[in-house]
């Protein structure tokens, strides 16, 4: 079990930058693989990016690849997502979500989920 909060978001303008953190409980945390997703108002759930359980793999959707980072800090039951150049169309509720082992880019293969932070990229 893990319970997920995520914290990071607000206004910001267009070209701006945002790093989203994502704290997890539990002392298995690194055992699980990370993603973050993002739901804008009538949009389905989408990909952003998503790491390994020990950060050596990571995935990124085309939308935000170059622009997005994805990390994790095990250490600290971390993961973050740097956001760079963002762009009016990124503005969604963001989540992270954790799934045991092996990396996927699916939101239905996820077992946890956050409550989601909103970011706002005014043009």
């Amino acid at each position: 079990q893990v319970q997920l909060v995520e914290s990071g978001g607000g206004l910001v303008q267009a070209g701006g930058s945002l790093r989203l953190s994502c704290a997890a409980s539990g002392r298995t945390f690194s055992t699980y693989a990370m993603g973050w997703f993002r739901q804008a108002p009538g949009k389905e759930r989408e990909f952003v990016a998503a790491i390994s359980w020990s950060g050596t793999t990571t995935y990124y959707a085309d939308s935000v690849k170059g622009r997005f980072t994805i990390s994790r800090d095990n250490a600290k039951n971390t993961v973050y997502l740097q956001m760079n150049s963002l762009k009016p169309e990124d503005t969604a509720v963001y989540y992270c979500a954790a799934r045991t082992m092996v990396i996927k880019i699916t939101p239905s293969e996820y077992n946890y989920w956050g409550q989601g932070t909103q970011v706002t990229v005014s043009s």
